[in-house]
């Protein structure tokens, strides 16, 4: 089995996405959806980018961001980690130089008894397990 350790080296950190979806297993989140936030990390080789200064070397934060804001806003899921799993697989499909992500999925507005910053899953996903 696959070691589950973070990889090192160089990553693109996007923090603290923030988007109203309408995901979730309760009617009611589905019909008033709620606020959700994303941290991302991709990791890829940035040395090129780093001596050329050309973005043509890297991959854009916005192209990103724009797979986060399409799956917060898309279509509902039921569970925060399938979310997290079309984010990170659709990073990964669409971008060839990321090796490796991190998804974090936060919902800071749930229904619990008690004080809480937010409840979510964090998950890892590397190009090798596009294959399986």
């Amino acid at each position: 089995m696959e070691s589950n350790a973070l990889p090192c080296g160089d990553k693109l950190v996007l923090r603290g996405l923030s988007f109203h979806g309408f995901h979730g297993a309760k009617p009611e989140e589905r019909k008033l959806g709620q606020k959700f936030v994303v941290d991302i990390d991709a990791w890829m080789d940035l040395a090129t980018a780093g001596k050329t200064d050309h973005l043509s070397d890297t991959v854009s934060y916005t192209a990103i961001y724009d797979i986060v804001k399409e799956v917060l806003e898309g279509s509902p899921h039921n569970l925060l980690e399938s979310v997290a799993q079309k984010i990170a697989i659709t990073t990964l499909t669409n971008h060839k130089e990321i090796f490796a992500v991190r998804v974090k999925v936060e919902k800071p507005h749930v229904a619990v008894q008690g004080p809480v910053d937010y409840l979510g899953v964090e998950i890892h996903r590397r190009r090798s397990d596009l294959s399986g």
